[in-house]
């Protein structure tokens, strides 16, 4: 039986560096091609390919069944700090390596996209079938990476985009800077949780589904592009708060606050995941207190919540300042 090969792009970051170990003990021959800007914190059997994504060629990538990308810009305040690296690393660098892939006879692109896509939605569960509209960079380009991307897809080039809810947890190359992740250490570290706006809609992503989501677009045998939003749960940022409050005050005896400042969020979206479940056979298994738990039994390993490796936006500063082609 032929071993399927996958190279996952990005492969060293937060998501990559849990998914990449967790597809090599399913079974899949996982090499990992990235920059490392985050530094690595892959298992030592995990082959690495430390390089810029943009000087692979099309013989670097024939040896592989399926591309897993997970690289570019990561959140907002990255997006919005240099639109321009944005925009290259998250529209143009996805289909340049879509078209080499192509051309290289890879069977399957399998594209990290977004639910942010969405942008400001009211009332209103969102399917892969509505409308995408949002106003500002990351959003914008990840749909723009998606297009382009599905443009490329053909019958001998199977394109799957996963639009990712906000995924937390934890990782060996751990990030304070994503919703649940943040309130936790805020709840520790300051007894304290701020809220821009209790009321807001998230789809959450635990990194067990994400990981499972991911292999089944592996194993996905439809031909052409294909969408799809994952995502654990849908909450509210309030609803959440209360969960890691209540979880914080029984194991750790912290009584925590909450902050709700009532300001207008840009992006209030939640996400049908009944395609996955039909088409990718995906069954979301993870709620707030399996994140939360994660978060907890591994505390040890990122309790210097000073530390600017678990924030993105910091080290991507420091990058740009050495880098100024990025800025």
């Amino acid at each position: 039986m032929h071993q399927k090969k996958v190279l996952i792009m990005g492969g060293a970051g937060f998501i990559g560096t849990v998914l990449s170990p967790y597809l090599h003990d399913a079974g899949y021959d996982v090499t990992v091609a990235d920059a490392c800007w985050f530094g690595n914190y892959l298992p030592s059997h995990i082959k690495l390919i430390q390089t810029d994504l943009f000087d692979l060629k099309k013989e670097d990538l024939v040896p592989y069944d399926s591309i897993i990308f997970l690289a570019g810009l990561s959140n907002d305040p990255m997006a919005e700090f240099s639109p321009k690296s944005n925009f290259i690393l998250n529209t143009a660098l996805p289909s340049y390596i879509g078209f080499l892939a192509r051309e290289a006879g890879v069977k399957k692109m399998i594209f990290a996209s977004s639910c942010s896509v969405y942008g400001y939605t009211l009332n209103k569960t969102y399917t892969e079938e509505d409308p995408a509209i949002c106003n500002y960079p990351y959003g914008v380009s990840k749909l723009q990476g998606e297009r382009s991307l599905l443009a490329l897809a053909e019958e001998n080039f199977r394109v799957v985009c996963i639009r990712q809810g906000t995924v937390c947890g934890y990782s060996p190359r751990m990030r304070l800077d994503l919703a649940m992740n943040t309130m936790f250490k805020n709840a520790i570290q300051n007894h304290k949780i701020t809220l821009s706006n209790h009321r807001i809609w998230r789809p959450i992503l635990g990194l067990n589904d994400l990981c499972e989501g991911y292999k089944q677009a592996i194993e996905f045998d439809q031909e052409g592009g294909h969408i799809f939003n994952l995502s654990s749960f849908n909450t509210t940022v309030g609803e959440l708060a209360t969960s890691v409050i209540g979880f914080v005050k029984e194991k750790m005896n912290i009584d925590v606050a909450i902050e709700d400042q009532n300001v207008q969020d840009y992006r209030n979206y939640k996400v049908s995941t009944e395609k996955a479940k039909n088409l990718l056979h995906y069954n979301a298994k993870q709620n707030d207190l399996d994140i939360i738990s994660e978060l907890y039994n591994n505390l040890s390993s990122f309790s210097d919540f000073t530390d600017e490796r678990f924030f993105n936006i910091q080290v991507f500063k420091k990058l740009v300042h050495d880098n100024p082609l990025l800025s």
